[in-house]
């Protein structure tokens, strides 16, 4: 069998034709069957419509149609096209940038939702009519997919995967998450995370739930009502889980295993959610756009709780200067990962391509360390570090020590300009604990430099639609 995601579906529709793959809260679940006949029905209208090898097709859905979706995806790519996966919340402005960079073809909406308004042809999902037998024309060598980047750290840039990048360690004997029924997750479409939901909802065992839009008690009931056995969400949730006290009102002992991915998990949030989910392991995920599917996964250790983990799934890591050169353990540098699929690349971008895919290995972007059993420590952001005065600051370290403070909902902690140090330590904090409080709290915890210079409480951070704290925009609320 070739390792595509086509052939995969195919191959599984086959044997587990009723099976679900994804629910549909309120609407009619996607079988295996289904899912096939309607992504080979959009692969043959894109085929009519003389779209096929290499052509970008942007797919502009929202959370509440993760079944149309997954058959728009597959269909793009039975038909040989590259799926350019796209959230219905960005901007207008930024839609049509990103369809513009990659030199989209077309666009495939959601059922129901207003047509975007950009340069090239749209058409809902029900609108491509095409016969429901199709052979898929794609290998694993050809481009598959273009996923943009939040743009924490910069420019959003397309990173390009093949379809053996996508498909890489699918296909075996046990499928993932068997301890399970149902998958229940609240990642957008349009990033990493939900991509990866989307290969499992393909490959898993169970079938893949999610909340039109998430809100506490909204993923709490959905879990409670199709008893989850896994659980995957953003530390943004976490915090906003925690905070709203849904385990006094839903039965969540349904869940045995709670993945955090996109962002670093604070230890004060990792052993809060063990004491609300009482039998789920808690597990931290780390990765990138650009390094999956390789990652790192670290299950809650109180001795290390700090640590993103080790690597997993045949991939590695290693602490190196910005020229490659490895680092020993215990020794702070930037962080690399190799991926043990093929690598992807920044698509029309080699310049950039050659900066951070180097020989197999990736460079996260992150500064961090392995101690002698090989367990990663972050240290900060490359771009976030602070240059306080003739100190660096790491934003990840103060960020621990604040939100081990009573009272402390969420923290960010991020640079504001200074005329005598040059960029000061600023917290914002999202809690009812009094600024002065969390001064002598952090008297004892943190050095002389790394002490907040200013405190800001807010209703909530800005964060973009990944779930990651938007430190520009930040900035920009309290400057």
């Amino acid at each position: 069998m070739r390792s595509t995601l086509p052939h995969l579906l195919a191959a599984r529709a086959a044997i587990e034709p009723s099976e679900v793959a994804i629910e549909a809260p309120g609407g009619e679940p996607l079988t295996f069957s289904r899912w096939l006949s309607e992504s080979n029905r959009v692969a043959n209208a894109l085929a009519d419509q003389g779209i096929g090898r290499g052509d970008r097709v942007g797919l502009v859905f929202g959370t509440g149609d993760w079944p149309g979706y997954a058959a728009a995806f597959c269909g793009v790519l039975a038909a040989g096209a590259v799926a350019v996966p796209l959230s219905d919340g960005l901007p207008a402005a930024d839609l049509r940038g990103k369809l513009e960079h990659c030199g989209a073809v077309a666009v495939i909406h959601a059922d129901g939702a207003t047509a975007p308004e950009v340069p090239v042809p749209t058409a809902a999902l029900s609108d491509l009519d095409g016969d429901t037998s199709h052979d898929p024309a794609c290998a694993p060598a050809e481009l598959a997919q273009i996923l943009y980047t939040s743009g924490t750290t910069g420019r959003p840039k397309g990173v390009a995967a093949t379809h053996a990048n996508l498909a890489h360690g699918c296909g075996g004997k046990r499928r993932p998450f068997a301890h399970s029924r149902h998958l229940a997750h609240a990642f957008p479409i349009g990033t990493n995370a939900g991509q990866v939901m989307l290969i499992n909802a393909l490959d898993a065992r169970p079938a893949l739930v999610a909340p039109p839009r998430f809100t506490p008690a909204r993923f709490a009931a959905l879990i409670e009502r199709y008893r989850a056995g896994t659980v995957f969400l953003v530390p943004a949730m976490a915090v906003e889980l925690l905070a709203a006290r849904v385990h006094e009102r839903h039965d969540l002992s349904s869940v045995l295993l709670l993945g955090s991915a996109a962002a670093p998990l604070p230890a004060r949030i990792a052993a809060d959610l063990s004491d609300v989910f009482p039998n789920a392991t808690i597990a931290n995920y780390y990765t990138s756009t650009e390094a999956a599917p390789a990652q790192t996964v670290m299950l809650y250790d109180p001795d290390r709780p700090t640590s993103v983990g080790r690597p997993a799934s045949g991939g590695a890591v290693r602490i190196a200067t910005a020229d490659g050169r490895p680092l020993p353990p215990g020794e702070s540098g930037e962080v690399w990962m190799r991926s043990p699929a093929a690598t992807r690349a920044y698509y029309g971008d080699p310049d950039a391509t050659r900066q951070v895919f180097r020989d197999g290995w990736v460079r996260m972007g992150d500064l961090g360390r392995l101690d002698d059993e090989g367990y990663l420590y972050l240290v900060d952001r490359e771009s976030d570090v602070l240059k306080s005065g003739a100190h660096k600051v790491s934003t990840l370290r103060v960020e621990e020590a604040v939100y081990a403070c009573p009272g402390v909902v969420e923290a960010a902690a991020f640079g504001m300009p200074h005329p005598t140090l040059g960029t000061a330590v600023n917290v914002a904090v999202v809690g009812p604990v009094a600024h002065e409080e969390l001064r002598m709290f952090l008297k004892d915890r943190l050095a002389p430099y790394e002490l907040p210079v200013r405190l800001v409480t807010l209703d909530a951070l800005p964060r973009n639609l990944g779930g990651k704290v938007d430190k520009s925009a930040l900035r920009e609320a309290v400057s």
